[in-house]
């Protein structure tokens, strides 16, 4: 039991990695994954969450074998 999660682009730099597991815990949200998954990094603003591809807040629930991505905010012009 287990989930995945992945770090994109200048969050992959701020975090070290660009992918992780972690060990499925029931009532686990998103904000719980990047706490663990960082030891306890504060998740810069506007930071965009996934959950299986879409976006999701980060008190969405995670379950067994989601996967959990994070994407710094997108800009353009």
């Amino acid at each position: 039991m287990s989930i995945s999660i992945q770090f994109f682009a200048s969050l992959r730099e701020i975090t070290g990695q660009s992918q992780t597991t972690l060990s499925y815990e029931p009532s686990m949200d998103v904000l719980i994954v990047w706490a663990k998954a960082t030891n306890n990094m504060v998740m810069p603003d506007n930071t965009l969450c996934a959950i299986n591809m879409e976006y999701v807040k980060t008190d969405a629930i995670v379950a067994d074998n989601d996967e959990v991505a994070f994407f710094p905010p997108v800009t353009g012009g």
